[in-house]
């Protein structure tokens, strides 16, 4: 079992950071890729993050594993191997690393993840890291998931065996959830309903419905289950941009031009 140094040291070199390569202390967006690995969409989500002034980071969970796409189709997204349950501490691991890096305010930090990167993320919420073990790792912190200021969720995937329908949730960041009304991985009443009762929870949830399949984002689904819609992903992007400067209390696309 990983201690969470060592799970970072494994993930580090795959990390992505967009924004000021500099020391000065800033926001920070998390980004986790959803199970088919990482594509080219969310590093224009954290190329347009970056342009706010908080610093983005991607995190490739599979490469680091020695895992290539074929491997991801098959087993990951099957839930063979590594369910959100035990990529979580992924999540968690990251968060040790960007502290240990004295470059992020741990107190403006935002996960963000899509599909089987949200699982991830809404597990991790749901324990209580307090025993050697949770999330597979030998070393847990809850005070580093505690500190988190908001979760941005892209089509996350919260169907069985998702924790999150069934154990409530420990640490209740600011929630935004993003939600494809043709989600064939996770059928929109059942999404939320989930939400209802994460709410019902204390947790501050706002969900924006967009007429779109799971992983609508993808620029190489043009099928009927799963199809790509630029203007919807436009939709979700400038979502995450207004989650984040609003959150950050960062300037708006309008006063960064006129500045």
């Amino acid at each position: 079992m990983d201690t969470m140094a060592q799970r970072y040291a494994l993930l580090e070199p795959h990390i992505t950071v967009y924004g000021p390569q500099d020391e000065v202390v800033r926001p920070a967006v998390v980004l986790f890729h959803g199970c088919g690995g990482m594509r080219p969409h969310i590093h224009l989500y954290a190329q347009a993050v970056a342009l706010t002034g908080a610093r983005a980071y991607v995190v490739d969970s599979f490469t680091p594993r020695g895992w290539d796409r074929n491997f991801a189709v098959s087993l990951i997204c099957t839930g063979a191997v590594l369910q959100g349950y035990e990529r979580a501490g992924d999540v968690l691991s990251v968060l040790w690393g960007l502290k240990q890096s004295g470059r992020v305010d741990m107190d403006k930090v935002i996960l963000t993840g899509f599909s089987h990167g949200g699982w991830s993320i809404m597990d991790l919420m749901t324990s209580p890291l307090s025993t050697s073990g949770n999330v597979k790792i030998a070393d847990p912190d809850p005070a580093l998931v505690a500190r988190v200021k908001g979760l941005f969720l892209i089509y996350a995937y919260i169907n069985f065996p998702a924790r999150t329908n069934s154990v409530p949730w420990q640490f209740k960041p600011r929630t935004f959830a993003v939600l494809a009304k043709k989600d064939h991985l996770t059928p929109i009443k059942h999404a939320e309903k989930t939400l209802l009762k994460l709410q019902a929870q204390g947790v501050d949830v706002t969900t924006l419905q967009l007429d779109a399949t799971h992983a609508f984002d993808e620029e190489d689904n043009k099928g009927m289950v799963m199809r790509y819609d630029a203007d919807i992903m436009q939709a979700s992007l400038e979502a995450l941009l207004s989650f984040t400067t609003g959150l950050f209390d960062l300037p708006q696309a309008s006063e960064r031009a006129a500045g």
